[in-house]
């Protein structure tokens, strides 16, 4: 069993940097997360790290995230404080104290909404999630796939609103009773999830994705100190594979229930020159297509980067002129199977086209 470790800040700048790309465009930028994360070590808070492993059976774990349209968290400034209230708020309604808190989501800035939470209550954040990367809806996670219960659910906004989710019969009731008050509450709010044991973070969450994250960080952070190619840098930490490079020439987005939802359209550029991208997103890419034809969909990771800094390039940030990157990176196993797919593949997201992984 290995013992928990202290983040260092530079560790959580490395973190918002690989969770901006593991988040394949969505997750909210972890900009305002990170600012957070800085005045709070500022102010003598530390965060330890620690593996699921050494979790017990039997604790109790908050799964934490921002809900809502990345846009809209651009506008609207992170209060750590909100966080860390829908735990309280979840511990008060369960009568249960939790051991840990780790993420829903890998992604973005909700790679940075568990250490906040964890700043305020003294608790160490779990190296794991439920996406590997981030999904836009509440059934879109590995303890969906594994049929754990979906409920109950905090929502929380900094204005003092606050709700409970006491019980649905499924994972699709809750994403749209959850997703009905986060509009209610102006397209974001901070959740808790329901609460998962020890157990079942052992079983069933996607182990190890905020050391992943900071890995890549560290790996783009140190290609830009030495004028040396990001993106390779991130390729030679992951398995990915570069599908296309290219000119953004073209990007319609809307904000529609609780999604930012569009596409951006991507001309192609040196050895791409001549063929065009068009990638669709809600809240994160879910399909790539070359020339007409699908050349990555969901669950493979599709990841959008800035060519020359190698960081990601949001579905609420991407805009006309960019020079970018698109690259792949393979999903976790857990949606990869039939039942995975059903939840994650292109179909969930409403395309009617089989999933064929860029990685045999």
């Amino acid at each position: 069993m290995t013992a928990a470790r202290e983040l260092s800040l530079d560790d959580i700048e490395a973190l918002a940097v690989g969770a901006w790309i593991l988040g394949t465009g969505g997750g909210g930028s972890p900009y305002l997360g990170l600012l957070n994360m800085r005045r709070l070590y500022a102010e003598g808070h530390r965060v330890a790290l620690m593996p699921p492993d050494a979790l017990d059976d039997d604790d109790w774990v908050a799964a934490v995230s921002n809900m809502g349209a990345p846009l809209v968290g651009q506008e609207r400034l992170t209060d750590s404080r909100t966080i860390a209230r829908a735990v309280a708020l979840m511990e008060e309604h369960r009568g249960v104290a939790f051991r840990a808190v780790m993420a829903l989501e890998i992604g973005g800035g909700n790679s940075i909404q568990p250490l906040m939470a964890a700043a305020h209550l003294n608790k160490p954040v779990v190296d794991a999630d439920m996406m590997g990367r981030a999904y836009p809806e509440a059934q879109m996670t590995s303890v969906a796939v594994g049929d754990l219960r979906p409920y109950p659910l905090t929502t929380v906004d900094c204005r003092g609103l606050e709700s409970i989710v006491d019980k649905v019969p499924s994972w699709k009731w809750m994403e749209r009773v959850s997703r009905k008050i986060c509009v209610e509450y102006g397209s974001i709010a901070s959740t808790c999830k329901a609460p998962r044991s020890g157990r079942e973070v052992k079983d069933w969450a996607i182990h190890g994705t905020t050391t992943k994250a900071i890995a890549i960080g560290h790996a783009v952070r140190e290609a830009q100190a030495r004028h040396s190619d990001p993106v390779a840098a991130i390729l030679s930490v992951e398995p990915g594979k570069v599908l296309f490079r290219g000119k953004v020439v073209d990007v319609d987005r809307r904000t529609t229930e609780g999604f930012l939802r569009g596409m951006a359209r991507v001309a192609g550029i040196d050895d791409d020159r001549g063929s065009g991208v068009v990638l669709d997103f809600q809240n994160e890419w879910i399909v790539a297509w070359r020339d007409g034809e699908p050349a990555a969909t969901s669950p493979d990771l599709i990841c959008v980067l800035d060519s020359v800094a190698g960081e990601a390039v949001g579905t609420e940030t991407i805009r006309y002129g960019q020079r970018v990157t698109v690259i792949a990176l393979p999903p976790p196993p857990v949606f990869a199977t039939e039942k995975g797919l059903r939840h994650v593949g292109p179909r969930a997201f409403g395309y009617d086209i089989d999933y064929r992984p860029v990685f045999g």
